[in-house]
């Protein structure tokens, strides 16, 4: 019974008609990149059998269809190697909005800048968008002043693509980022590792003026109260008490 769709787990490799599988009546064969030529579909399966190989169909919508002796596991393992390679080299790019206003706080433009750098930093563009509303749109000289401080604040990590644009009530501008080798530091990149250089030293010092003190107070280091000349008695019955060494 055949299926209407296509499983799920689709596959190109799974789907490639392969000797008796093949409808065509004439095929062209290749092998070792090398066209042979033009060839009824039992010749080219008998020619297949002959070299103890499979007739794999590569392009269907030729004609006649171009069809390739080759292993089909090794065929099958080529094409999933070249999906690999592809998927590789795509980029999957991710974009974020970030919506301004003429009027906005100096305070909450820094938060949308740091917004922006977190972004940017991870690989993933970014669409500025000021808004304009009811009467702003009389002075919309205030945000495209709002919009060259948020581009001015973020050139360390990307570019726009292209030049602030007006466009009915909003001003909109896309920004790519910096290749890595290119880029800025993340600026709180250093935050979330170990503790900086200065607060190790600041710790070091203290531990450092802990043990002075400790010296300084151990017992080992306070004068000795027993009079010279009298040996020390570490055990009661200790037979080498009364021995004089040579000094």
């Amino acid at each position: 019974m055949s299926r209407p769709f296509a499983p799920r787990n689709f596959s190109p490799a799974s789907f490639v008609r392969v000797n008796g599988k093949i409808r065509a009546r004439e095929v062209r064969v290749i092998m070792d990149d090398k066209q042979l030529g033009i060839f009824p579909l039992n010749e080219a399966l008998n020619l297949a059998r002959q070299h103890g190989v499979d007739l794999v169909e590569i392009s269907s919508s030729a004609t006649p269809p171009v069809c390739r002796l080759v292993d089909f596991g090794k065929f099958r393992y080529e094409q999933a190697k070249k999906e690999k390679e592809s998927k590789k080299h795509q980029h999957a790019s991710t974009v974020k909005e970030v919506q301004l206003s003429p009027r906005i706080d100096p305070h909450d433009l820094g938060v949308k800048i740091d917004h922006a750098v977190d972004f940017l930093c991870e690989d993933m563009k970014v669409k500025v968008a000021l808004k304009f509303r009811g009467r702003e749109m009389a002075h919309t000289e205030f945000g495209f002043q709002v919009i060259s401080q948020f581009l001015a604040a973020i050139v360390p990590y990307g570019h726009p693509d292209f030049e602030p644009k007006l466009i009915g009530r909003n001003i909109n501008v896309m920004i790519s980022p910096l290749p890595r080798n290119k880029r800025a530091r993340h600026p709180r990149q250093a935050d979330n590792g170990s503790p900086s250089s200065s607060a190790k030293k600041s710790v070091s010092e203290h531990n450092s003026e802990d043990d002075q003190d400790e010296a300084s107070t151990s017992p080992t280091n306070q004068p000795s109260t027993k009079p010279p000349g009298k040996p020390s008695q570490g055990f009661a019955n200790n037979s080498f008490n009364g021995i004089d060494l040579p000094s």
